[in-house]
């Protein structure tokens, strides 16, 4: 399930527990449903408009196979190196940064 509004961000941001992984940040806390909820960023220095967009499409569909908890809330941090990577990189970058944060 989608992470919004985009204010619940800045909350997960401030009191998330975070784990980084390759050029993945995983920031973890408690979610408001019985569902996760993943929120995705690509910031400016991922690269323009079309690589940050690659970076998130990549990343929702590496966070789609990965093992998240239920009620919980995840915002995934793209690297700059998320672009390029190869996909099954990805996917072992998000699923030990979901596994090795702490709960």
């Amino acid at each position: 399930m989608s992470l919004r509004p985009s204010s619940r961000f800045a909350g997960i941001y401030r009191t998330g527990r975070r784990t980084t992984r390759g050029a993945v940040t995983v920031i973890e806390t408690e979610g408001i449903k019985d569902v996760p909820e993943v929120g995705v960023v690509a910031g400016k220095r991922v690269g323009n408009a079309v690589r940050r967009n690659r970076a998130k499409r990549r990343l929702r569909a590496a966070a789609s196979m990965a093992p998240l908890r239920p009620g919980r809330a995840y915002v995934i941090v793209a690297g700059p190196d998320v672009v390029d990577a190869p996909f099954a990189s990805l996917r072992s970058w998000v699923d030990e940064a979901v596994a090795r944060t702490p709960s």
